[in-house]
């Protein structure tokens, strides 16, 4: 009893230090994404610090300046500056993002599946919101807040969120920090009903109870995506 007790702590311990060294902290000052090597690992392999300088930590993004929105259906642009825009975010772990908000425009549902975003109104006023995974009653719950300018709103990893401005003639701006060099985006519409190829509309007839039809005239959309 006593050497399977021993056993069954040592393989704890070695679950929890894999667990805790799955995303460790940098090991040097800085990684700068070599983005033209072909050697493949999970990020980027980090450029010869010798040849890295000040221009691997620097964009000029220009995030000080209105985006158009004019051109997209949902009303917003998003600026995401991320490792692809700037090497030297490479194993920092985050990354920036600025949206613009035509009147009654909006950032719709979508998941970040790498990262928990913190978002501040710098202009304006967003309806923002996120909802819960599902929960053991079966629900799934919505927490949801006004914004006004200065204030800032929190949405978890990996959970569905939307920002929308509820103004019907101003426009609203805010900036998004990411907690990933890469936090991906999924915009729920766009991949249920815009996949390629597409999912089979008897699996969504099912899902969403409705008939076939109604689901082909959805995928029969164009599904864009507002990140430029």
């Amino acid at each position: 009893m006593a050497a399977s007790t021993v056993l069954l702590v040592a393989f704890l311990a070695l679950v929890t230090s894999h667990a805790i060294a799955s995303n460790p902290s940098p090991l040097q000052d800085f990684c700068v994404a070599d983005k033209d090597s072909p050697v493949k690992v999970n990020g980027f392999v980090c450029k010869d610090p010798m040849a890295v300088n000040a221009d691997d930590f620097f964009k000029a993004a220009k995030l000080d300046q209105p985006r158009d929105t004019t051109k997209s259906k949902v009303g917003s642009n998003v600026t995401l500056i991320n490792v692809m825009q700037l090497p030297g975010l490479n194993t920092l772990g985050i990354s920036l993002a600025r949206i613009d908000y035509a009147p009654l425009g909006q950032n719709p549902p979508h998941t970040h599946p790498r990262a928990t975003e913190i978002l501040t109104v710098l202009e304006g006023t967003l309806y923002v919101g996120f909802v819960t995974s599902n929960q053991a009653d079966r629900s799934n719950k919505l927490f949801a807040k006004v914004l006004n300018k200065g204030d800032v709103f929190v949405f978890p990893q990996g959970l569905i969120h939307f920002q929308f401005n509820p103004v019907h003639d101003k426009p609203t701006v805010a900036l998004a920090a990411l907690s990933s060099q890469n936090p991906g985006a999924i915009t729920i519409a766009n991949a249920v009903f815009g996949s390629k190829p597409p999912i089979s509309d008897d699996v969504l007839a099912k899902a969403f109870q409705v008939q076939k039809g109604t689901i082909d005239w959805l995928q029969a959309q164009f599904w864009e995506n507002n990140h430029y």
